[in-house]
């Protein structure tokens, strides 16, 4: 049996009063998520456990089959895993944003989505001018980075490991000074923080970028820390051989870490000009030798932590014709097959970060019924009698059923 999930990263959405109070996924064109609904079944999915926060390595993790209350640590640990960074048990991992300060505002959370050149000659010097014996800062891809720090005791672990971290995404147009890093071990972080902002500011790339009218890399920003995660292989929980598509760190880390093998596709960037095509093709030549794929797609996400309505609906739309629809097209003329499609989580166009709101889902294939509706949105979801409690119980439905 050939088993897909593809995930549309924050699609989810709320009513909007320019689209006539629909949601971008009901006014977008998605002729094959909406045919996979035609012969399949429609619910809702927790993919968030109560009392975690709505993220999207907490999101996948779960999707994936793993109940992140047992098994995450941290983001940065995740990310750390996929660009080959071992965390040891004294260290702490914190994923390391380059973000645009203008004053005291957080006005870009990657600053103008820097190119990975740029992003890896200012995190080198970063390193340069901040790291030490204890402190290592390193390039993933884009805004997106890390900085690992090994502890001198396990009280300052703890200690680091309880320090409220807000992610930049969250406080665009925010103050800085009200959400910096809150505890009693917070201190360093918030030095670094500043620190950074006094080298960068000055740094020929940013220079450059200001009189482009390009938003400067002018600060790094510490979040989503964690301890080294342990988790069985995907394929001792569920007797498959698979394989990741994603073009985000965290997601091929969470992928490396359960023992799936990693694809990479050339242009795939983590936003709005990702190779759509590239990803559906990869992963139907994976199915023919893959039991399972995961293909991750995170322009949507983008898009809504943007306020970006036109250019959600746009990915919507690039998600379903190039990545859903190759897919699909592959799995109709097979005999055993299982398909879902999803979103991890909701990122509202309106408020502009992640929601806790059960995500939608459609699966179709082998033993699945058609439970009556016609067309893959938040409402139809919503008006489906099928819940799950988590994604690790819908993904055990799909793969065990």
């Amino acid at each position: 049996m050939k088993i897909v999930i593809l995930v549309g990263d924050g699609m989810s959405d709320y009513p909007i009063k320019e689209l006539g109070s629909k949601t971008p996924l009901e006014v977008a064109k998605i002729p094959n998520i909406n045919e996979i609904a035609k012969v399949g079944m429609i619910g809702l999915v927790k993919t968030v456990p109560r009392g975690m926060k709505p993220a999207s390595d907490i999101a996948n993790l779960s999707i994936l089959g793993y109940d992140p209350k047992t098994y995450y640590t941290g983001r940065g640990p995740l990310e750390a895993a996929n660009i080959g960074v071992e965390i040891a048990e004294n260290e702490i991992a914190f994923r390391c944003n380059l973000v645009t300060a203008n004053n005291d505002t957080m006005a870009d959370y990657s600053a103008g989505h820097i190119t990975d050149k740029e992003s890896k000659l200012l995190m080198e010097f970063i390193n340069q001018k901040l790291g030490t014996e204890r402190i290592k800062f390193y390039h993933g891809k884009s805004y997106r980075n890390l900085l690992v720090l090994k502890t001198k005791s396990r009280d300052e672990l703890k200690g680091l490991m309880k320090t409220l971290c807000i992610p930049p995404h969250d406080i665009t147009g925010k103050s800085i000074p009200a959400n910096m890093p809150k505890g009693r071990a917070a201190g360093p972080l918030i030095k670094f923080m500043e620190d950074s902002r006094g080298l960068l500011e000055k740094h020929e790339i940013n220079r450059v970028r200001v009189d482009l009218k390009e938003n400067p890399a002018n600060m790094i920003w510490l979040w989503g820390q964690g301890t080294n995660p342990n988790m069985p292989s995907f394929k001792g929980i569920f007797g498959l051989d698979g394989a990741v598509i994603s073009a985000v760190d965290l997601v091929n880390g969470i992928g490396k870490l359960i023992g799936l093998e990693l694809i990479h596709v050339p242009g795939a960037t983590g936003y709005y000009d990702t190779n759509y095509q590239g990803k559906g093709e990869y992963a139907v030549d994976a199915l023919k030798e893959k039991d399972f794929v995961f293909v991750h797609v995170e322009a949507p996400d983008e898009a809504g932590h943007n306020g970006d309505m036109r250019a959600k609906i746009t990915a919507i739309e690039n998600f379903d014709k190039y990545v859903v629809g190759a897919v699909w097209r592959f799995l109709r003329d097979t005999d055993d097959y299982r398909i879902m499609v999803l979103s991890d989580h909701a990122t509202p166009v309106a408020v502009r970060t992640h929601v806790s709101d059960p995500a939608p889902f459609v699966m179709a294939g082998n033993r699945i019924q058609h439970n009556g509706f016609d067309a893959f949105n938040e409402n139809n979801a919503f008006l489906s009698k099928i819940k799950f409690k988590s994604g690790a119980a819908l993904t055990e439905e799909l793969i065990k059923k």
